[in-house]
């Protein structure tokens, strides 16, 4: 029977890594990333967690020694954040494009400068061509059971691509929430046994091989379309799991989004993350003002869900983003890339930028972004340069 504790995001993310029989831990320290790897660390030396538990001097060997891991076979597990993200990112773009399946959670933090040690989403975004399935969680119950599916996705043989679990600083990383913990029998029979995986190869003194050396033009597009080929198989393989986690723990991911109020909406915000709770308090208070609203969680940013954005926001008289990131020149990433997605329904679609540095996303901020888009649709008014929500006063 699933138990109930009170875990901060970080025990959430290594109560998953446990209960997955992870093999090999490898990371270094990082602000707000730590308690992650401290709290596996307690349970690898008092005998609960049998893993090996890699010490390195950097984040780049961290990763480094989980794509070695990863290649013998091993259920391998990092974590990381901001600036430690960038300093393996060498290594994240190496376990990506090699078909490494293994499972590291990030912290999203600001990047420096100014220094920040609050939430943003550039750290993980900056990697999302990099091969990488990735996932953003709303919750501490989600953190711990994307964690999980995260190991039957990535060790999937229609898969065999690493996983990125994202979660918001401080705000999901070191605030505590009741979260269900599922049975390790459960799990056990939910995830592959460690170790079991063979494909897409495994490193063998016996059998020696080479992986990842020179390839000439005449081949090297064929690797990159077997990771593409990954990609969308991936979309089924996730709801697949998450149906298949519904049935053993009554919470289902069969989605690559989550759709809040969304089918009778006239108007949809499209977030991911932490902020997503608010939003649908927004939702909630705007509904019974009479107002026809709607929220859609994008779960997964890799692979990007084009089929329920197109099928969900088809119809919809105005579509907004919400992104706590920034592409400068360009605008928030996830609002370009929902207008790329919806570019063909001739919805218009409007962005808002928030929360930079950790700065607070609050219901009321919510309210307003709704209330703005209901105002651009009743005056049919076009799409205009991201918005940017709490911005003070600059002089």
């Amino acid at each position: 029977m699933a138990r109930t504790e009170i875990l901060t995001g970080n025990y959430a993310v290594a109560y998953g890594a446990k209960l997955s029989r992870v093999q090999v831990i490898s990371a270094y320290p990082i602000t707000p990333q730590t308690s992650i790897v401290e709290k596996l660390d307690e349970f690898v030396e008092s005998g609960e967690l049998d893993a090996r538990y890699v010490r390195v001097e950097s984040e780049h060997s961290a990763m480094a020694a989980c794509i070695g891991a990863a290649a013998t076979g091993a259920r391998a597990f990092t974590a990381t954040s901001s600036h430690g993200l960038m300093y393996m990112s060498e290594l994240v773009w190496w376990a990506g494009l090699g078909k490494f399946p293994l499972v590291m959670a990030v912290v999203c933090r600001a990047l420096a400068p100014p220094w920040s040690i609050w939430s943003e989403h550039n750290d993980v975004l900056a990697h999302r061509d990099s091969g990488w399935i990735i996932f953003f969680a709303e919750d501490n119950q989600e953190v711990l059971d994307l964690i999980i599916q995260s190991y039957r996705i990535c060790e999937d043989e229609r898969v065999l691509q690493p996983v990125m679990v994202a979660l918001d600083a401080f705000i999901l990383s070191h605030t505590s929430t009741p979260v269900s913990i599922p049975e390790q029998s459960d799990v056990d029979g939910y995830l592959p046994p460690p170790g079991s995986r063979r494909k897409p190869f495994i490193l063998d003194i016996e059998n020696p091989l080479t992986h990842g050396n020179l390839t000439y033009p005449e081949y090297f597009m064929e690797f990159r379309y077997e990771i593409e080929k990954s990609m969308n198989s991936a979309r089924r393989v996730i709801v697949e799991a998450g149906r298949r986690y519904g049935e053993i723990t009554g919470r289902y991911y069969d989605s690559l989004v989550e759709d809040y109020r969304c089918s009778d909406a006239d108007v949809v915000l499209i977030n991911v993350g932490s902020s997503s709770g608010d939003a649908k308090e927004a939702v909630d208070l705007l509904r019974d003002e009479g107002y026809r609203v709607g929220l859609l969680k994008l779960r997964a940013i890799r692979p990007f869900p084009f089929e329920d954005l197109r099928r969900i926001c088809g119809g919809k008289r105005y579509i907004g983003v919400f992104d706590r990131d920034y592409s400068f020149g360009y605008g928030g990433i996830l609002h370009c890339e929902v207008s790329s997605a919806l570019s063909g329904i001739k919805v218009p679609v409007q962005g808002f930028v928030g929360g930079l540095g950790g700065r607070d996303v609050t219901v009321d901020n919510y309210v307003n972004i709704f209330k703005i888009l209901i105002d651009m649709a009743d005056r049919g008014v076009e799409p205009k340069p991201p918005l940017w929500v709490g911005l003070r006063e600059v002089v």
